[in-house]
């Protein structure tokens, strides 16, 4: 047996309701402009939140002590990207101690989802999550990161230099 119950008249008016939200959205805003220093907001230009070291921001591509790109265009990075958005040309090198390098590689920063498996996936330490977050341009073509934004930005002071040491590597017969 189900027993229906009528709603109470009280029930079925929304002013109270919205009177309530509102009164408690006034009371905080009017303690928000009295007490300015107690506000949790940051005040963005001026003040930068600080961010761990661990933070995953904008790519970087390491070069090598003679500043040349680390990158072996072995395509990995490529491979195990789940946005897609890591294009690589490679060529072979003069030098025919290495292999290939990259001519062309290029990083679509709309399509990157940031999970850093690029950096995982690389054998030779040649790109990097960076600390960088601030991403600001007005066309969409101006995400489309290339070698020189990649490597050579002027935030990077002339390039990152890759933890992994190339005479180690050789002696270690990698």
């Amino acid at each position: 047996m189900s027993v229906v119950k009528r709603p109470e008249g009280k029930a079925n008016w929304y002013l109270p309701g919205i009177l309530t939200g509102m009164m408690i959205t006034i009371k905080h805003m009017i303690f928000n402009l009295t007490h300015r220093k107690q506000m949790i907001t940051i005040q963005y230009p001026e003040e930068r939140y600080p961010y761990s070291d661990r933070f995953k921001g904008n790519h970087i591509l390491t070069v090598k002590k003679d500043g040349s790109l680390r990158c072996t265009a072995c395509m990995l990075c490529a491979t195990y990207c789940p946005a897609e958005c890591i294009s690589i040309t490679a060529a072979e090198h003069d030098d025919p101690s290495v292999e290939k390098y990259p001519i062309s590689y290029e990083i679509d920063i709309l399509r990157c989802v940031f999970c850093g498996l690029c950096e995982e996936a690389c054998p030779v330490d040649a790109i990097r999550m960076g600390p960088e977050h601030q991403t600001a341009a007005i066309a969409g073509e101006n995400f489309i990161y290339d070698i020189n934004k990649l490597a050579y930005r002027s935030g990077l002071k002339g390039g990152v230099q890759s933890k992994v040491d190339d005479e180690e590597r050789h002696s270690r017969g990698l």
